[in-house]
């Protein structure tokens, strides 16, 4: 069944491509950006989640458990969770209409040259110096191209830094060899630990479903966060440089010792996600996995009153929460 949403997903992506090139959409404009197009990448890519987004989920719709994942033999990126992924991912699409085209044109360029300029059609050769038309066209076109990336890159980046509304808490993580310390600065700051979730120790967390929760992935103690709330994330280390990575929410912050570095996420999708330290940070540097669990805000409201005691207890009640309310929705359909 993978093999057959897989194949279904590139068909229809390949459909969704083949119209983008010879249909322009109109989407209107922002008014609130500090560069502009005709066409904002956010708006855009809002109106098309439900297609090049959407069909990616199927896999994990299936399932029951919407997370994300790396997955055997991936080549693209995972389902996108919040705004700012959903713009990556169209930016990495729109780029490769530049990218395949200028890449065909010079590998036949090249092919042409050796074989049309080789010593065996060309005793003689040509000592031409210069062209005037063809130096304009190789100067020009590249001009233009980079306009045409740099433009929604700008966008792209400008919306990363600038957050829509103000954040509904701060959350600092401390990247240490070989695990994270999260902490909720609120009113009662709650802080825990999170390492990377040893096969032994599956059966007394509740987490034996390594579909849910992979192998090198899982956690003891997850981040937990309401769903649609803007969360901002302080971001550093205490020892050496670790980088905080979230695949689905489109961010990757570097960890430094002595230094806070800051970024924010909004996740649209509730689920279980999963990311890991980028940074190479020594021997264990592949077992210190990230992982993110987007609730309800009533979920996240019980979990957090609760955790600041008895966070075990507090993570036992909400995974049973979620898996009584997974099974309703089951027997629903």
């Amino acid at each position: 069944m993978p093999h057959v949403a897989s194949n279904a997903f590139l068909a229809v992506q390949m459909r969704v491509w083949f119209e983008r090139a010879y249909k322009k959409p109109e989407f209107p404009l922002r008014q609130n950006r500090i560069i502009r197009l005709a066409v904002s990448p956010r708006e855009m890519t809002r109106v098309m989640k439900n297609i090049a987004v959407g069909l990616a989920t199927l896999p994990f719709l299936a399932t029951g458990a919407v997370a994300a994942q790396p997955e055997p033999w991936q080549m693209r990126f995972q389902p996108a969770a919040t705004g700012i992924m959903q713009e990556i991912t169209w930016f990495e699409e729109y780029t490769l209409w530049f990218i395949v085209p200028i890449t065909i044109l010079v590998m036949a360029l090249l092919a042409w040259c050796i074989l049309r300029f080789r010593a065996k059609a060309n005793p003689t050769p040509s000592r031409t110096s210069h062209n005037t038309l063809i130096e304009v066209i190789w100067t020009v076109g590249p001009v233009i191209v980079l306009l045409f990336l740099a433009v929604p890159s700008f966008q792209l980046l400008t919306a990363q830094y600038t957050p829509e509304e103000e954040p509904a808490f701060t959350i600092k993580a401390t990247g240490v060899q070989w695990y994270w310390d999260y902490e909720y600065q609120l009113e009662e700051p709650v802080s825990f630990s999170s390492l990377m979730l040893k096969e032994d120790e599956r059966a007394d967390a509740g987490k034996e479903d390594k579909s849910v929760y992979p192998r090198l992935l899982a956690v003891d103690n997850e981040i937990v966060v309401p769903v649609d709330a803007t969360v901002r994330v302080l971001v550093t280390a205490s020892d050496v440089i670790h980088a905080f990575a979230m695949p689905a929410f489109g961010i990757k912050v570097d960890a430094v010792p002595g230094r806070i570095n800051e970024t924010w996420f909004k996740a649209e999708k509730e689920g279980l996600y999963y990311g890991q330290c980028s940074e190479l940070c020594g021997k264990d540097h592949a077992y210190m996995p990230i992982a993110i669990r987007v609730v309800a805000q009533d979920q996240y409201d019980t979990w957090i009153a609760a955790a600041g005691e008895d966070l075990a207890g507090a993570n036992k009640a909400l995974m049973a929460a979620i898996e009584g309310k997974t099974k309703v929705a089951s027997a629903g359909e």
